[in-house]
C-alpha cells in the first residue's frame, strides 16, 4: 500500500469531505491528519488491490474518525502523536481557503432554511440534543414526552436534515 500516492489522489478531496461534515475547517484538519495516520499505522493490513477498493478503506478510516469525534467530541491525536505526525499548521488564510473551497457559507444557509422545514417540535429536540447537548433524558422531562420519543424526534430530525444536505452534496 503506498500511502504517499494515496494521500497525494486524495488529500484534498478528503479535508473537503471532512469540513463539509464538520463545518468547521480545524477540525477537519485534525480529522484529516488522524485519518492519514491511521492510514499509514494500518497500511499492512491493507487487502485490496484497486485504487476504488484503497480510496474506500482511507474513506471508511475517515468516516470512523468522524464519528469518534462526534461520539467524544474531539479528534483523537494519539496515533499522530506516536507517530510523530503533525497537520499542518491551520493559520486564518488556509482555514479562509478551507472553508471557501467547502463552500461553508452556502452549506450554512441551506442548513438553516432545512432546519427552518422541520416540524417545531422535531426542530426543538434537535437543537436541544445537538447544539445544547442535553441528554434524552432531560430532553423529555423538558418536554413532557418520553425519552423514546425524544430519540425518535431527534433520529426523524437528523436523517431528514442529512437527506437533503446529501442532495446539495451530490449536485
Amino acid at each position: 500500500m503506498d500511502v504517499e500516492a494515496l494521500h497525494a489522489r486524495h488529500h484534498d478531496d478528503l479535508l473537503l469531505f471532512l469540513v463539509r461534515r464538520t463545518a468547521d475547517p480545524e477540525v477537519a484538519l485534525d480529522l484529516w491528519s488522524e485519518t492519514f495516520a491511521q492510514a499509514v499505522a494500518g497500511r499492512r493490513t491493507f487487502r485490496g488491490r484497486t485504487e476504488e477498493e484503497a480510496a474506500g478503506w482511507l474513506y471508511g478510516i475517515a468516516k470512523r474518525q468522524l464519528a469518534r469525534y462526534f461520539r467524544r467530541g474531539y479528534a483523537e491525536q494519539r496515533a499522530m502523536h506516536k507517530l510523530g505526525l503533525e497537520r499542518p499548521p491551520a493559520n486564518e488564510e488556509l482555514l479562509a481557503d478551507i472553508a471557501h473551497r467547502a463552500q461553508l457559507d452556502a452549506m450554512r444557509v441551506e442548513l438553516a432554511a432545512a432546519l427552518a422545514s422541520l416540524s417545531e417540535s422535531v426542530r426543538e429536540v434537535v437543537k436541544l440534543r445537538v447544539v445544547d447537548e442535553r441528554p434524552y433524558s432531560e430532553i423529555a422531562s423538558m418536554l413532557s414526552i418520553t425519552e423514546q420519543a425524544a430519540r425518535t424526534r431527534v433520529s426523524r430530525g437528523l436523517a431528514a436534515l442529512a437527506d437533503v444536505m446529501s442532495v446539495r452534496e451530490a449536485v
